[in-house]
């Protein structure tokens, strides 16, 4: 039955409401979904986010049918149709009726499952005033087309949707600012405070050694002295943990600056063009500098190869040393929390991360990051 046009009113302001009250992305949209399910006569619905390169991603289904849920919604989520194509193309301004939908066409044609009678969707973009972020597409059984007062709710439903990501993306946006600034201040007084410390005790510790006649004394300086050096270096490097210096120059100029800086001769070797997302490019950045804080640490060795491999959709990053190496008898159990945090970060941008290591054999480090 077409709900009743209070119906539709109830219907918007809970959605609103939920929108109003989520604070992260994926819960949402979901939430937001669900509910436009169970206030309408569609049945299934799935949300796609679309980057500026054209490359889409499924964030958020609910209801599918097995056709389309089958393996991780793959006939969905792979592959070319109409309503993505004419989104690329800047030629979807509102709710629109799919005539026919190659994704769904290849699921029921795969015989996966049972598709609940699914053959055909709308499709509707997600945006906020100019800037587009995706496509809600809905579908119900034995339906190849939807009404007009459908499509007119599906659009009041986007527009919402639309401007709560809007939001969300602007506070994320502050929040970021705000992390970088504070990180900034942190860097600040680290260097004008216990950097300098250090540096004047190395400078003390020096001229202890060459005005003391005594051995011992001199030993002792000269350890304090030893001591106070790897405690700057330390310094320097939590300092360029927290304000990547040299980043504005680009991650090839910024990392080569942090081996220099750690006293590793790295090599250079790219394929490709380096222009990356602020968000990769300091992730990839903060994962290269553990790789060397690594290096420097445990292999043995002053030397490393950097190879970034870049195609029209990731990039590959590898770090690579012939030091002493280390065993990894359980890939599930990282045996170091500097490694399980580089997994961590990677994971959380959809990527992997892999290392090759023995004893002996040098370690080598693969991360894989989409963009």
């Amino acid at each position: 039955m077409q709900p009743t046009d209070h119906s539709n009113i109830s219907l918007l302001k809970e959605i609103a409401e939920l929108l109003n009250e989520e604070t992260e992305l994926q819960p949402m949209l979901q939430g937001a979904l669900r509910k436009l399910l169970a206030g309408t006569r569609f049945e299934t619905g799935w949300i796609f986010f679309i980057n500026g390169r054209g490359k889409h991603e499924m964030i958020a289904h609910e209801n599918l049918p097995e056709a389309l849920a089958h393996d991780n919604c793959r006939y969905l989520c792979k592959g070319g149709c109409w309503c993505l194509s004419k989104f690329r193309n800047n030629e979807l301004e509102k709710a629109s009726n799919i005539i026919e939908c190659q994704r769904i066409e290849s699921a029921n044609a795969a015989d996966v499952g049972d598709n609940a009678d699914i053959t055909h969707h709308a499709t509707v973009p997600l945006q906020s005033g100019h800037e587009r972020f995706g496509l809600l597409n809905v579908a119900s059984p034995n339906t190849v087309s939807f009404s007009d007062d459908d499509l007119a709710l599906l659009e009041s439903v986007a527009f919402q949707i639309g401007s709560s990501i809007k939001r969300i993306m602007l506070t994320k946006q502050e929040q970021e600012m705000a992390l970088v600034q504070e990180r900034n201040r942190l860097a600040r007084d680290l260097h004008d405070s216990v950097n300098q410390l250090l540096f004047s005790v190395t400078l003390t510790s020096r001229a202890g050694v060459e005005m003391s006649d005594e051995p011992m004394v001199k030993e002792t300086f000269k350890e304090i002295q030893d001591l106070t050096q790897e405690a700057l270096t330390e310094m320097r490097a939590l300092i360029w943990q927290l304000r990547p210096k040299g980043l504005e120059s680009g991650i090839l100029e910024a990392i080569k600056g942090y081996a220099d800086m750690l006293g590793i001769q790295l090599k250079v070797n790219v394929t490709g063009v380096v222009q990356l997302p602020s968000k990769v490019e300091e992730a990839l950045f903060r994962l290269a500098q553990e790789a060397l804080n690594n290096v420097r640490k445990h292999s043995g060795v002053k030397e490393a190869e950097l190879y970034i491999t870049l195609t029209s959709t990731d990039v590959l990053l590898v770090i690579k040393d012939e030091g002493r190496g280390f065993q990894l008898p359980d890939r599930v159990q990282l045996p170091s929390l500097g490694l399980q945090s580089m997994r961590d970060r990677t994971t959380s941008l959809g990527g992997t991360i892999d290392w090759v290591s023995d004893i002996g054999k040098g370690t080598e480090i693969l991360i894989r990051m989409p963009y």
